[in-house]
């Protein structure tokens, strides 16, 4: 069960340190599982009224960054009592309902559920490598953050020019180092929460759950180009 704490005084003695880092990571997949709930509701909500459709071009972009940027803040100022957990799956709400315009697109091919669900499990199967790796390696990973950082930019930039040029290779290209990105990022979150470096569940959860989501969005937009058939 998901503790009402949070984040909780580490007992300074090493067993004490060996059950609190076992309490968040299994607090930490529960609440992830949770949240998909909501995700799976807001991208229904979002596919069945059409509400996202019309979205599109950098002042929506800029807007939903705006949105999930104040979403993720708030997460951050509420992560050490119950309420963080309401205010993430608000948030897990709103991601679903904004990737329903993409899930929508993709729904438009003959073969569009299939490649949802594809993506989905290529999703699962990313995070179970990457689980397991981090939960088995004994390699110190906190290296990699610097590296990722400057991935991180080199992406955001990549998305931005893209956005003007409008070039498909771009995105395509943008895709695929976005999965590779993100699931290098998982990794390393779930190496942090293995060895005890991150102590809130909360905000555990909300970096795994990121990662998770961009890997997803990017799968499903390589399969539609790739695999999408039209009847």
């Amino acid at each position: 069960m998901i503790g009402s704490n949070p984040s909780t005084p580490i007992d300074t003695t090493a067993s004490a340190r060996v059950v609190h880092r076992n309490r968040v990571l299994r607090n930490t997949y529960w609440l992830l599982a949770i949240s998909l709930l909501p995700t799976v509701l807001g991208a229904w909500v979002g596919v069945s009224t059409g509400i996202t459709a019309a979205m599109g071009g950098g002042l929506s972009f800029i807007l939903f960054l705006a949105v999930a940027f104040g979403f993720i803040f708030a997460i951050q100022k509420t992560k050490n009592s119950a309420a963080g957990v309401w205010v993430l799956l608000a948030f897990t709400f709103f991601m679903g309902l904004m990737m329903s315009r993409l899930i929508a697109m993709v729904l438009g091919f003959s073969n569009g559920a299939e490649l949802v669900m594809t993506a989905f499990g290529g999703t699962a199967g990313v995070f179970f490598v990457m689980a397991g790796v981090a939960t088995t390696t004994k390699r110190d990973l906190s290296g990699m953050q610097q590296w990722l950082m400057v991935g991180l930019v080199v992406l955001l930039v990549g998305m931005v020019i893209n956005m003007f040029v409008a070039s498909s290779t771009g995105m395509l290209v943008l895709s695929m180092l976005a999965v590779g990105l993100f699931s290098a990022f998982l990794l390393f979150d779930l190496k942090r929460i293995v060895d005890g470096g991150e102590t809130n569940y909360i905000s555990a959860t909300l970096a795994l759950y990121l990662n998770l989501v961009n890997i997803f969005q990017n799968l499903l937009m390589l399969l539609s180009v790739f695999g999408g058939q039209r009847d």
